[in-house]
């Protein structure tokens, strides 16, 4: 927001999915079923960050939302210790280059595709979508296809409202 705009609590989450997305993970110390912190713990998740959460009492309306997300996978948290580990984690997966050289040959040219071909692509990815949404590039890499013929079919169907987009580039049925 330009500066000197008043706070209004519709501007937090636009903030909150800043904040989200700068860091590797978010810690959930005390949210209500309605609380702001579990919007921001959603946008985080969605960003592909890890969400942290300190059980509370289930007598404390405080500690209902950081309950909730433990039940729904979040890394329970009791000491500095568990966050640490799960970060040491992250930071020890290996992100490999590709096995080629993306820039030895010249472009390919773009291919031609029967209608009969782009079909059985569809019905292809129709076939391994469900209503979770998975990654694009996981999908590519399953069937095994260029990703313009996997994008096209994608295109196609997301155009024919079969299926919908998701934030980091994820796809699932509608």
């Amino acid at each position: 927001m330009p500066l000197g705009t008043q706070p209004i609590a519709r501007h937090f989450p636009r903030r909150n999915r800043i904040i989200s997305g700068l860091a590797a993970g978010l810690l959930v110390v005390e949210a209500t079923f309605k609380s702001g912190s579990l919007i921001t713990a959603r946008l985080a998740l969605e960003q592909g960050r890890e969400v942290f959460a300190i059980p509370g009492s289930p007598m404390d309306p405080r500690a209902k939302g950081p309950n909730d997300l433990i039940r729904q996978g979040a890394v329970l948290v009791e000491n500095v210790g568990h966050i640490l580990d799960v970060l040491q984690m992250m930071e020890s997966r290996s992100i490999s280059e590709p096995q080629y050289d993306l820039f030895d040959n010249a472009p390919a040219p773009a291919p031609s595709h029967d209608e009969k071909e782009l079909g059985d692509i569809r019905n292809a990815i129709r076939d391994k979508l469900s209503p979770t949404p998975i990654p694009v590039d996981d999908l590519i890499r399953v069937m095994e296809l260029r990703p313009a013929e996997v994008q096209t079919a994608l295109l196609e169907l997301e155009l024919a409202g079969e299926i919908s987009r998701y934030p980091g580039n994820r796809v699932a049925f509608c």
